[in-house]
């Protein structure tokens, strides 16, 4: 019994582990690619392709998410892939943007 308990509690640790890097890395890779379709001058940030991309990879990181095994349980795990996603697009492309780094 002990046993089976430590086994799902490990499963679902690894879940929420798996599901938070993987949104958590795509937001980082639309905040530089964002950078690099769109630019990093202030003008930049005003371009809405900047805000495609990220919704482009939050579209893709959910039946991604099922490819790998793990079903989002409803739309409260739905909205955290979206928000994990769009807050580090959100801090990555204004860092590049705030120093102009050329990509």
């Amino acid at each position: 019994m002990a046993t089976e308990k430590a086994s799902e509690q490990r499963a679902s640790h690894l879940r929420s582990i798996t599901i938070t890097s993987l949104a958590s890395i795509a937001g980082i890779i639309a905040g530089v690619a964002s950078a690099m379709v769109a630019g990093t001058t202030p003008e930049a940030a005003q371009d809405q392709m900047g805000l495609v991309i990220m919704l482009a990879f939050v579209v893709v990181q959910l039946p991604l998410l099922y490819l790998i095994g793990y079903e989002l349980d409803g739309v409260k795990d739905a909205l955290f892939v979206a928000f994990m996603t769009f807050s580090l697009w959100f801090i990555t492309w204004g860092i590049l943007l705030i120093n102009q780094v050329r990509i």
